[in-house]
Formats: structure tokens, sequence, C-alpha cells
């Protein structure tokens, strides 16, 4: 599979978040070209803060792995990950994440801060950024409307 198609799996994510009223974010992790994890926001219905779709799809995939540890995955999220999301990135190891579209306020991956790039931290993920930009991009921008 491609980078686009499991972006669109992180898509369709993204519409169950939307169906509950929450931000239509979406992801999914991936091991050896298989998906392993998948998550999708839930922080308003499950009231926790940190319920990210980054980290619902790194708890969803570690519980499977058996090891919070995810050495060599990849996720793949629809919107660029916040500051909490890209530290529980690094600290399970992720080797590569690839997100759909920028955040400007709060994106960790280099629109507001890169943590990826700091040389000073231990870990160092490989960040692709804009996969399936537009729909993703889209998604949102016509949850927002909605709410106006």
């Amino acid at each position: 599979m491609s980078d686009e198609d499991y972006m669109q799996e992180a898509l369709v994510l993204s519409g169950a978040a939307e169906e509950r009223g929450e931000v239509p974010v979406g992801a999914v992790v991936v091991s050896d070209g298989i998906i392993i994890g998948r998550g999708f926001n839930q922080p308003i219905s499950s009231h926790d803060p940190s319920a990210h779709a980054e980290i619902i799809a790194l708890r969803d995939a570690a519980a499977r792995m058996g090891n919070y540890r995810l050495t060599g995955c990849e996720l793949y999220v629809t919107l660029e990950p916040c500051a909490m999301c890209a530290g529980a990135i690094m600290h399970a190891r992720i080797a590569r994440v690839v997100f759909g579209a920028r955040d400007p306020k709060t994106g960790a991956c280099g629109s507001t801060v890169d943590l990826f790039a700091e040389k000073r931290l231990n870990h160092h993920t490989v960040v692709g950024g804009q996969v399936m930009a537009g729909e993703c991009g889209a998604r949102l921008s016509r949850f927002f409307a909605s709410r106006r």
C-alpha cells in the first residue's frame, strides 16, 4: 500500500470522529505494511484531553504489539500532530510520521514548532507532510464552517 492508501484509511477514521461531533482527525499505525493501530479524535466524548487520534492509535498499536515501543512503525494522521502527540510519537519510537493538512495554530512538525528537528532530543522521527492535504484540510474546513 502507498502513503495515500494509509492516509485514506485515516480519513475514514476522521469521519467516525466527525459523526460523534469531534474534530475530524483520524490516524493509523503501520508495521511492515499492516495497519496495527487505529484511532480518531475523542477528547470531548471521553472527557480526556489526551484522546487525540494519534494517542488512541498509538495505544491500540502498543496493546496489539505488547510493547509501548513501536520501533520501525509509521503513523499516518490527517492533521499535523500537536506538541503532546509529537512527544508521544517520540516516546513510542515511531520511525516515520506522515500527516495530511498542516495545523498553523498548534502543529509541531514545522507549522508552529518542529519538535522532530530538535537535536537535543534522543529520538528523531522522520516527518513526511501534506499527503492528501487537500482532502484532509477540506474535511476540517467543512466541519468548522458548519459550527459557525
